[in-house]
This record gives structure tokens, C-alpha cells and sequence, in this order.
């Protein structure tokens, strides 16, 4: 039998119209953020790009093998490999290896709930929404709280006593310079680390549970039966983000790397895997910040669309009362929430530019009114000059 249920939920036009008058002052709100949200992106945007201009200008590339005292406060570019002082291990399951950082990630085996909602609308304005309730187990690294289950009775799950955890190195080293926790924690390149069947038995002496202990598909398995998990198991998985070669920009402060002030407004202290040039650091940077603005954009346009959707939702509600009116109303305020969040998020966008960069603004616009004034005055001329080269018509005698 299928472990699932459905409820059956209404809601009379009044009360529908009720909600989309609700909504309206949402759609408000959310059209109000989205217009500082794309300003502020904007402004973002050029901090970022005048910041790192400023620091490609003056970076200074120096030996990691000495520390210079001359470069102290300036920004340095670095490149070397980073050794630890110390090793990593994971003291819950003895588990011990050489790298920057060691990640535990856990799952444990867990009711879910899923539900799936089908609304229709009747005639007269009313809505009804039958919506179904299923349940399956699976595994999850977040626990799922059974108790705000719409039928908690059989799907009881038991608490998660046991976490993910991250045992990252206090310190490194980088030829003479030493890497604190900031430079450390922007290292990436974190590896799925593999334990061996060998290790169960070492695992087990340090467990302080009463799960039975065991490595499985290069992780641990807390439970009974491997190939049929119960509720309350547990998947324990590692990842571990080895030594290895790295280059850091930052302002040099004694032997440390510290974030480097611009005066166009943004801190400074990148981190790249292997021996990077600054210069592609920074290209890097760039093409990351110009990803990341155009992102920001779109989103910011989705949710305006929203919220004009939400602001024009009254209207496809009061024609409700037949339904296929209501679908067609939808269908319009859908298409003009669109159009409307375009001309909103474009001239906010636009104002950001006369804003934040009024000399490239204008000079876009001017560049702009020469190429329309140009075709207008091309156009003209060929259509003065259209006469003057028709042929006679006259007839021949």
C-alpha cells in the first residue's frame, strides 16, 4: 500500500480576493527591494571592478622564500607550497590525515514527507486544492523534525546526535611567510578522502556509540545492516583539502597576509590554487565580479516580475467568478508583470549608471544619439534623393 493521504482544502472567492489584496502589498514591498536591490548592485559592481584595477596597479610579486620588511603594508602576490606544523584526525572516529582541512560530512538514514498540490478553480470564484501527502526514507545530512509532519504517527524519526564537522590546520606555512585562519579558509580544492575496510576495527575503538561500525564504499556506516538501512543509521563520508602549491595577494603585515584597503573601497586578499600569475588573479576577479553582477541583474528582474504578478493578482481573481475569464486575465497580467519588471529594472539599472559612472553613462548616450541622429539624417537624404533619380516618363515620338 502506498504510505500517503490527500486533504482536501477551500477557499470561497471572498476570501480568495481577501489573499490577493494581501498580496498586493507584498508585490509592493518586494517591486520597492528589488529597485534598491539592482541599484545597490550596481554600485557594487563598479567598487568591485575600480578595486581590483587599483589593485592590479599595485601589486608587487615577491619571493616566498624570504620577507622582505621593505613590502610590509603593500599588496604582494606569492606563490609556494603550503606545509602544516601539525596533522589532521577527527578525534569522534579516529580518523587522521595530512592536509589543510579534514570535512565530515554525515547523513542519517530518515522519514521524508513530501507533498504535491493540485488547485482548480470552480465557478462562482471559489478555489479548491487537493493536496497530497507521501512519505519515504531516505538519507539526509540535515534532520528532518517529524513532528511537523501533517501524520507524524509511524514516521517518527529519531534525533541526530552525530554531525558534520570541519578539523582545518591553525596555521601553514608558505616558504617564510605564515598562513593564517583568513588565507587558509579560502584554499579550496577539498577531495573525497577514502577510508579502507582495514580501518573499521580502529573506527570502532574510538565510536563511543552502540551502532554496530562499518566501511563501506570508502565511508562509515553506522547500522546493523549495510544493504538495508533502518531509521537512526548513519552515512559518514570525508572530504580533505590536501597540502600542495598556492598563491596568495594580500598586504603584507610582518610575515602575514593581511586584506589590503583599497581606496576605491573593497579589502583585498585572494587565494588561488597552483603558481597563478597575479595578473590572471585579477583577470579572474574580474570575469567572477561581471558574473556575479549579471546574476544579481536576473534575479533582480525575476523578482520584480513577481512582484508586479502579485500586485496585478486582484484582477485575475475577480474574474475568477467564471474561470476561464480568470485564466485569460492571468495570462495578460502575467505578460505586462514581465514587460513592466523590463522597463522598471532596465531604468533603474540605467539611473545606477548615471550614478555610479556618469562619465561612461554619458558618453554611451551621446554615442547613442549620434548613431539615431545619423541613420535620421541618412534616411532623409535618401528619400530627397529618391526623386531626382526616377527616370522620364515621357513617350517616345
Amino acid at each position: 500500500m502506498s504510505d500517503s493521504f490527500r486533504e482536501v482544502t477551500s477557499v470561497s472567492w471572498f476570501g480568495r480576493i481577501k489573499r490577493a489584496v494581501g498580496g498586493v502589498f507584498v508585490g509592493l514591498l518586494l517591486i520597492a527591494l528589488m529597485v534598491v536591490g539592482l541599484f545597490w548592485n550596481e554600485g557594487r559592481a563598479v567598487q568591485t571592478a575600480r578595486s581590483l584595477a587599483e589593485g592590479a596597479g599595485a601589486v608587487v610579486s615577491v619571493d616566498a622564500g624570504s620577507v622582505d620588511a621593505a613590502n610590509d603594508g603593500r599588496l604582494v602576490h606569492a606563490t609556494g607550497t603550503v606545509m602544516a606544523s601539525s596533522g589532521l584526525s577527527d578525534p569522534d572516529f579516529g580518523i587522521s590525515a595530512q592536509g589543510l582541512r579534514l570535512s565530515r560530512g554525515v547523513e542519517m538514514y530518515q522519514w521524508k514527507e513530501e507533498q504535491k498540490s493540485e488547485t482548480t478553480n470552480k465557478l462562482g470564484g471559489g478555489e479548491e486544492t487537493v493536496t497530497t501527502y507521501s512519505y519515504s526514507k531516505g538519507w539526509d545530512d540535515q534532520p528532518i523534525a517529524s513532528s511537523g509532519f501533517k501524520k507524524p504517527d509511524g514516521h517518527e524519526n529519531p534525533p541526530m546526535q552525530i554531525r558534520g564537522r570541519q578539523f582545518q590546520i591553525p596555521s601553514g606555512k608558505l616558504g617564510a611567510f605564515t598562513l593564517d585562519q583568513p588565507v587558509l579558509d579560502q584554499i579550496e580544492g577539498d577531495e573525497a578522502f577514502a577510508l579502507s575496510p582495514d580501518q573499521a576495527a580502529a573506527i570502532g575503538g574510538a565510536y563511543s556509540g552502540n551502532k554496530q561500525v562499518n566501511v563501506v564504499d570508502g565511508k562509515i556506516y553506522l547500522g546493523a545492516d549495510t544493504t538495508s538501512p533502518a531509521i537512526g543509521d548513519y552515512r559518514i563520508g570525508y572530504e580533505l583539502a590536501p597540502l600542495g602549491v598556492v598563491s596568495v595577494i594580500g598586504r603584507q603585515s610582518g610575515s602575514q597576509f593581511a586584506p589590503y584597503q583599497t581606496a576605491a573601497g573593497d579589502p583585498l586578499l585572494m587565494v588561488d590554487r597552483g603558481a597563478v600569475p597575479a595578473q590572471k588573479m585579477f583577470a579572474d576577479a574580474v570575469s567572477e565580479n561581471t558574473l556575479i553582477t549579471w546574476l544579481l541583474r536576473a534575479a533582480g528582474l525575476l523578482l520584480l516580475t513577481i512582484g508586479f504578478a502579485l500586485f496585478l493578482s486582484p484582477i485575475g481573481v475577480i474574474l475568477d467568478v467564471i474561470p476561464f475569464l480568470g485564466s485569460v486575465a492571468r495570462m495578460g497580467t502575467g505578460i505586462i508583470a514581465f514587460f513592466l519588471a523590463i522597463l522598471v529594472g532596465t531604468t533603474t539599472i540605467a539611473i545606477a549608471w548615471f550614478w555610479y559612472r556618469p562619465v561612461l553613462a554619458a558618453g554611451i548616450l551621446a554615442a547613442g544619439v549620434i548613431a539615431a541622429a545619423a541613420v535620421y539624417y541618412l534616411g532623409r537624404s535618401r528619400k530627397a534623393a529618391a526623386p531626382m533619380s526616377m527616370p522620364s516618363t515621357g513617350a517616345a515620338t
